[in-house]
């Protein structure tokens, strides 16, 4: 793969110019998907706490815990504080995506580089979850949850914001029994992965991991001699002959896949695999699908 990504700092310049048309694609994708699919609104009740939240706009003033409020010692309403009962943290959902440097490459085939493609799927599926009567928060330190579709732009900034630089989630405090979907090629040695599963696991949560490949990293589709430069500090390769290694390629690759779904599998996780040629609208569905029947 050529490693001709941009600086973080430029990524993250190219991510803000995007994220308005991108907000307005990721509507679209759900849109499509919400008309085949119910809504996962929940009834239930547990007034078990689990924690204070600052308040945010949209929220109810009838929620705001006053006491605890005036313990802040601030004003309003950057003092107020919401109280969060366990049941509540369960309908949390909670996103993450992958954006270290393999995300962001795309081969000739394609016209979306992969982390594109997972904003455009995280994106997708809040504004879907939105719909449905979930909450909605992103992966990082002081993230809050959204409750309406009308907290999306805070949603897109923080995707915006989000620093993942290194390939895997940051270790953050998750609310007991929600959701977490998690968007990477997942090409990290698979101890590494097993590790992060196993700490959410012991939250407890569940969740699910997809797996965004672009089609050549699948079908290895190159002849001859070629370079392949290293994304992450992995050094270059130089293959005489690409036709040579694709079957032992893809045997590793199928590895990698087959060792994701049974770490997966072992912490009640679902897996999938989407490849950036194929309709988003798919994948969405499909992971839609899957956290509902969950």
């Amino acid at each position: 793969m050529p490693n001709a990504g941009p600086t973080a700092a430029l990524a993250a310049e190219a991510l803000g110019a995007r994220l308005p048309p991108l907000l307005v694609a990721a509507d679209r994708v759900a849109s499509t998907v919400a008309q085949g699919v119910h809504g996962r609104r929940r009834v239930g009740q547990g007034d078990s706490f689990w924690q204070f939240r600052r308040f945010v706009s949209g929220d109810p003033l009838a929620r705001i815990d006053w006491r605890q409020s005036a313990k802040s010692g601030r004003g309003a309403p950057e003092g107020w504080f919401i109280r969060e009962t366990e049941w509540e943290a369960a309908q949390t959902v909670c996103l993450w995506r992958d954006a270290s440097a393999s995300m962001r490459w795309r081969s000739r085939q394609v016209a979306v580089e992969k982390g594109d493609r997972a904003n455009l799927l995280l994106l997708s599926l809040a504004s879907l979850l939105l719909r449905g009567g979930e909450r909605v928060m992103m992966m990082h330190n002081d993230a809050r949850p959204v409750a309406s579709r009308a907290g999306l732009d805070r949603l897109v900034a923080e995707l915006q914001a989000a620093d993942d630089e290194n390939g895997l989630p940051p270790s953050v405090r998750l609310p007991r029994h929600g959701t977490v979907v998690l968007f990477s090629d997942f090409l990290s040695p698979l101890d590494e992965i097993r590790a992060l599963i196993g700490r959410f696991a012991a939250v407890p949560v569940t969740g699910y991991l997809l797996q965004i490949l672009d089609p050549a990293e699948t079908a290895l589709p190159y002849q001859g001699r070629v370079r392949f430069r290293g994304m992450e500090h992995d050094g270059d390769a130089l293959i005489p002959r690409v036709e040579s290694v694709r079957d032992a390629y893809a045997q590793r690759l199928k590895a990698q896949q087959d060792g994701l779904a049974a770490i997966c599998a072992t912490a009640g996780f679902g897996f999938g695999v989407h490849h950036t040629d194929h309709p988003p609208e798919m994948a969405l569905l499909t992971l839609y699908q899957a956290l509902e029947a969950r």
